[in-house]
């Protein structure tokens, strides 16, 4: 693992934002920070989903006249298993300020370092669908929940991961809504 992409994880988990971003952040702040080279998703006329790669953002609305309030965002991880298109999937902006994304993060390291900054990553239970596959910790001051690989199944974890692996870090995450 470069110490690059680490420190961006850490950043991320620490302050539960993507280079200062927000969760509640609206689209254009995202845009802003994050660049216009995104694919948008919208749902009917209340949900929308911009996609940059690593990061995806997520709003909801009550109707097509109301703004955007952000919902959340998920950093995923596991997609830079698949070496294939890691250049393209890290947005060039993240690659200025980060460098080169290793294919894997290793939570085990992640949490260490973590820990050494006195920012505890707190295991909480799993949503019952996803358990035994997948683990969930969670750092309670950022409210950032990081999923982890738990154990290996044949079409429930990415081939691409290893045990301990990091599949997402994604925030906001309550424990009322964590599973």
């Amino acid at each position: 693992m470069t110490p690059y992409s680490l420190a961006f994880y850490m950043d991320v988990v620490t302050t539960g934002t993507v280079l200062g971003v927000r969760p509640t952040d609206s689209p254009d702040r995202v845009t802003e920070v994050l660049g216009s080279d995104f694919g948008e998703n919208r749902f009917g006329d209340t949900a929308m989903c911009r996609d940059y790669g690593l990061a995806e953002f997520h709003w909801c609305r009550a109707d097509a006249e109301s703004p955007w309030s952000g919902h959340h965002f998920t950093v995923h991880v596991h997609r830079l298993g698949y070496r294939c298109h890691t250049k393209e999937l890290v947005d060039g902006v993240l690659r200025d300020r980060y460098g080169r994304f290793a294919p894997r993060l290793r939570f085990q390291k992640l949490q260490r370092l973590l820990e050494r900054r006195g920012v505890p990553l707190l295991e909480i239970p799993e949503y019952p669908a996803n358990a035994p596959y997948y683990r969930k910790f969670w750092q309670p001051d950022s409210r950032v929940a990081v999923s982890v690989i738990g154990t290996y199944g044949e079409y429930s974890t990415p081939d691409a991961l290893r045990v301990g692996d990091v599949y997402s870090i994604q925030a906001p995450v309550s424990l009322s809504t964590s599973g």
